[in-house]
């Protein structure tokens, strides 16, 4: 028999058996697993749609490797070029192992592989069974070479241990022909008998040194900076594991071997792994939780980390950072990769400033350093939601940049085209964007996206007009208001969706509200999705629903009309009704019935998501959808811990019912917030706030800067 997924869901709450901890263990880092999200989703019921013969669900694609908070090396084991992280559960070949990550089919840069023999073939084989990981730790057995592999690392530098069966016949493959971005040249070289540097060029050019503990015989090289050359280095004969140690720059070999020198230096594998499993206890014992199930403590603790692998660092231990202008710079701070800004505004950004405020500080001045060079502030893929990051953040107290220089450079974001913003010029002459009359148009039709990003600019200059009135700048904060209205433009009160429109202003037709686009009307979604994203309007949103009765009516057919299974759109899936949760543009939406006073309903949604669409699969080691730089994880810390960034530019935090008895909160200053749940149900009744009543159901970012005790009251 068909099972009702959604009904079963919303009936309740179940526990599955709790996930496996792996490698070295700590307070904290005992419950994260870092194989959470590279299992395939292959469940129809929650994708929405079976699957096509072929067809990898665009689920997690994180990495198990080893990576310090948002550093530059994440080293990690690939078994397949191309995919989103290198790494599929279900591959059962190695191909080697990279030094960059992120999840988004590039990087995975400088990929090594040891080996027995005279060829290495094309990897080799492994099984689960004996691999094993943790926070800053990584241990393969290689089937084919009977090598056992285990891996650390430090900021800027990978640490590789390889045991070999014998002492004859041990060599090291370097696949510098190999990424996954398109390699254009590499270059490797030896420096002495036991070290190796070089670089890799892809979209960028990454330097690498690497020092042995054992000489190096020979280093054969065949058509070196081609795509179909490669560089072996062969071992002289010896006992005991080999061990190397890899520094990277994007500066300099002489960076790189200066990294190298710094971080690692003379110290020891276990010296240098004990240090990076510091490093995530320190981090993770900033948020503290009581009760919950094994897997719930396990399920918070792997999000709460993958929340803190990206933006990656880019400077190297001098300070010294190849900028925008691809020139060599030093400005005296941390240089960071943009931040993935069109999925990480939402919540993550805002938890990196909470719990790492200076590398949040960093980021901006690294955003500031991309805008003094570029002539624009980063946005990331769509929308312009540095705006929300930047502003938020120093709403929240992190001021230590240059606001009114950054503040400049996004109002040039806002106003200039071409610019940050595709489509700035029309969208400020006509209050929207509209996209053209195309016949049959199809999941991948290219266009404007313009519902879409109508709806984010509206929120993007929302966004900035709180930024324009802490600087007292109130001509460009009245301007930023009226057009953080033009949300409104996009609303068809004949079929009560956001709906594209042409040029002349005529609604698109013909239109099917459940269809989804990558870049048509809606990017990567349909009608549904897009039509309750005003989270800085809630009350003007409602009004065009016709009030509170029509807003929920409209809230509640979003969860529970069916998912049509012939729309497949990959990113598009895990769906409860037409609300995907597998994608970003509808993240906020089940909080909605917050604002008709029925969070109760919210809640449910909420729980049937959090219990439901992680630490899913055969294994437990599936995500629903995407994680996209941790922002899927970071829905889940927030949620799971009872608070939510609704408008993640206000300094305010949306209230839910937290998974745990207690969660306290430790802020930069070493004061502590306290959430409490009372009672057993899972219905919100009301919130005290040091033991006052709260009117609302948001709490002030106040509590996070001095402390203090928030009660969550049960029905």
């Amino acid at each position: 028999m068909k099972r009702n997924w959604l009904l079963i869901c919303l009936a309740g709450i179940f526990s599955l058996p709790a996930l496996d901890s792996y490698g070295q263990k700590g307070k904290f880092t005992q419950y994260v697993n870092t194989f959470l999200g590279t299992e395939p989703l292959n469940d129809s019921a929650i994708v929405g749609y079976r699957l096509p013969d072929g067809l990898r669900s665009w689920a997690g694609l994180t990495f198990p490797g080893s990576s310090l908070p948002n550093a530059m090396v994440q080293l990690s084991p690939m078994t397949e070029y191309g995919s989103g992280a290198g790494y599929e559960y279900e591959d059962s070949l190695i191909l080697g192992f990279t030094h960059t990550n992120k999840g988004h089919w590039n990087l995975c840069h400088v990929p090594v592989l040891p080996f027995s023999g005279e060829a290495p073939g094309n990897g080799s084989r492994f099984s689960h069974k004996r691999e094993s990981a943790a926070p800053g730790f990584y241990q393969v057995y290689l089937d084919d070479y009977k090598i056992d592999v285990r891996l650390t690392s430090t900021l800027r530098c990978g640490f590789h241990r390889y045991v070999y069966p014998l002492s004859t016949g041990r060599r090291i493959l370097f696949d510098l022909a190999r990424a996954n971005n398109r390699v254009g040249d590499w270059q490797i070289e030896q420096s002495g008998s036991r070290a190796l540097q070089g670089f890799q060029q892809t979209g960028e050019r990454i330097y690498l040194y690497a020092v042995l503990n054992t000489p190096v015989a020979k280093l054969e090289k065949t058509e070196e900076g081609k795509r179909s050359g490669r560089a072996i280095a062969i071992l002289e004969n010896g006992k005991g594991p080999v061990e190397m140690k890899i520094g990277f720059s994007f500066v300099s070999i002489q960076n790189a071997k200066e990294n190298l020198e710094k971080e690692i230096g003379e110290r020891s594998f276990e010296t240098v792994r004990a240090a990076a499993n510091t490093s995530w206890e320190q981090l993770l014992s900033k948020v503290e939780v009581k009760g919950g199930t094994e897997k719930q403590r396990t399920l918070f603790y792997s999000s709460l980390y993958r929340s803190f692998l990206w933006p990656a660092l880019r400077s190297d231990v001098n300070g010294d950072f190849t900028g925008a202008d691809r020139q060599k710079a030093n400005t005296g701070f941390r240089y960071y990769t943009e931040p993935s800004l069109w999925d990480t505004y939402r919540n993550k950004d805002v938890l990196l400033g909470l719990l790492s405020p200076d590398v949040a500080l960093d980021v901006i001045k690294s955003m500031k350093d991309v805008g003094d060079k570029k002539g624009f502030i980063p946005t990331f893929f769509h929308g312009d939601h540095g705006a929300s990051t930047i502003a938020g953040a120093y709403l929240r107290g992190i001021d230590g940049f240059d606001v009114k220089g950054t503040y400049d450079i996004l109002l040039k974001n806002a106003n200039l085209e071409p610019g940050a913003r595709p489509h700035i010029k029309e969208y400020i002459e006509k209050g929207f964007i509209s996209d053209p009359d195309i016949e049959k148009p199809h999941v991948e039709t290219k266009a404007k996206a313009g519902v879409s990003k109508t709806l984010e600019y509206s929120y993007d200059d929302y966004s900035l007009a709180q930024l324009a009135r802490a600087l007292g700048d109130s001509a460009n904060y009245r301007t930023l208001m009226q057009r953080s209205k033009n949300y409104r433009n996009m609303f068809d009160p004949s079929t009560r969706f956001m709906r594209g429109r042409l040029a002349n202003g005529d609604w698109i037709t013909p239109f099917d509200p459940q269809y989804p686009y990558y870049e048509y009307m809606y990017r990567e979604a349909n009608a549904w999705q897009v039509s309750f994203y005003a989270p800085h309007d809630m009350p003007g949103l409602i009004q065009l629903y016709g009030g509170a009765a029509g807003f929920e009516s409209k809230l509640d057919s979003l969860f529970t009309v069916p998912w049509n299974p012939r729309h497949i759109a990959r990113n598009v899936e895990s769906m409860i009704g037409q609300y995907c949760h597998g994608n970003q543009p509808d993240h906020e939406a089940p909080f909605a019935y917050y604002f008709i006073g029925k969070p109760e309903k919210s809640q449910r949604i909420i729980d049937t998501i959090l219990n439901h669409l992680y630490g899913i699969g055969e294994f437990g080691n599936a995500l629903c959808g995407m994680d996209d730089a941790g922002e899927m994880s970071a829905w889940y810390v927030f949620c799971a811990a009872g608070l939510y960034t609704f408008s993640a530019t206000d300094p305010a935090y949306l209230v839910t019912v937290p998974l745990f008895d207690e969660v306290k909160w430790k802020a930069a200053n070493g004061k502590w917030l306290t959430l409490r749940k009372q009672g057993r149900s899972r219905s919100l009744k009301g919130v005290r706030v040091d033991g006052e009543p709260l009117d609302g159901w948001f709490v002030p970012h106040r509590l996070f800067r001095n402390g203090g005790e928030v009660l969550v009251e049960t029905k």
